[in-house]
């Protein structure tokens, strides 16, 4: 009884998981999808960070995919990106 607890367990929490999608960082204007916004952060001292939050700021808007379009400051680093569907 407790296998099959288990197994049911184990098959829900992986459809979960990929059923869960990320938006990809690309370098270029994506084919066959359509610019709908840009996101901006300000993040830590490193340009790692502000590609995370750049990448996590566009998962919750839904995003497809994403490119980083500018980054500037020097200890504290500000990133803008444009979104695409």
């Amino acid at each position: 009884m407790n296998n099959i607890k288990f197994t049911l367990a184990a098959v829900a929490l992986s459809t979960l998981t990929f059923g869960a999608f990320a938006a990809e960082q690309v370098s270029s204007d994506p084919l066959n999808q359509q610019q709908v916004g840009t996101i901006s952060v300000q993040a830590g001292s490193s340009l790692d960070s502000v590609e995370a939050q750049l990448n996590a700021k566009a998962d919750a808007a839904g995003a497809k995919s994403f490119r980083i379009i500018s980054t500037t400051g020097q200890n504290k680093l500000h990133g803008t990106a444009v979104i695409y569907q």
